[in-house]
């Protein structure tokens, strides 16, 4: 890598407060498969493997924390998990942190759309998790998961943002209304590699939220987060 790359790199061992043995693991951890494709006299190696190391790392210091800390039943902890190691949380992380100033993608990855963008993130800060767990060992892996990700769960219990919003306005609806809430498209944007859908929730025939996304999925989420603020309120 490029001495100012290596400053860089550098500069994030000072804000993880850790002092790698070998950098060059850190470095792997932020070269995406895309950037090799380009690339390929490079003589690098793509992170996917310590991402495979780190996504087990992450588990299960998150399972062992889950399970010492809290009394309730599997089904809570396993939502609580999920919502803590989702790909939007972990990309929240990686935002943080800034570690787009490490990345390394081809020129089509680094012009994609916001959902490959967040899943790209994801996949790195569990690659750096395994970066971590690779030189430095468990404990100091487990420091950073607690530090930066578990650190959100009182705010995640807090807001109830462990719960799919779609599941939570469905029993809302049926309970206050008795009526199964149904999701429209109400406009698509973007050329057709980056589309953007505004979609709306309906209970009966009257517009509760509307949500926007680089999915359907993701903006019916939204739609559904939205509805459930107007409840609230």
């Amino acid at each position: 890598m490029s001495t100012d790359s290596k400053v860089l790199i550098t500069d994030l061992e000072a804000e993880l407060g850790v002092k790698f043995k070998d950098i060059s693991i850190l470095e792997r951890a932020f070269i995406h498969r895309s950037y090799l494709n380009e690339h390929p006299k490079a003589g690098l190696e793509h992170n996917e493997r310590l991402e495979f190391l780190g996504d087990a790392v992450l588990e299960l210091v998150v399972t062992d924390y889950l399970y010492s800390n809290y009394p309730n039943p599997e089904g809570d902890l396993t939502n609580w998990r999920s919502a803590l190691v989702k790909t939007e949380s972990l990309s929240a992380v990686a935002k943080k942190l800034d570690l787009d100033r490490f990345l390394k993608l081809s020129k089509g990855e680094s012009k994609g759309n916001e959902r490959s963008r967040a899943l790209i993130h994801a996949n790195a800060v569990e690659a750096m998790i395994g970066a971590i767990y690779l030189d430095q060992g468990y404990d100091q892996a487990r420091e950073f998961v607690m530090n930066n990700i578990i650190s959100t769960l009182p705010t995640i219990l807090a807001e109830g943002t462990w719960v799919d919003p779609k599941s939570k306005f469905q029993e809302m609806a049926q309970e206050k209304e008795g009526h199964t809430p149904h999701y429209k498209v109400i406009e698509e944007t973007g050329p057709d590699h980056d589309k953007v859908f505004l979609v709306g929730v309906f209970v009966g025939d009257r517009l509760c939220g509307k949500g926007q996304g680089s999915s359907k999925q993701a903006a019916q989420q939204q739609a559904a987060a939205a509805a459930l603020k107007k409840y609230k309120a």
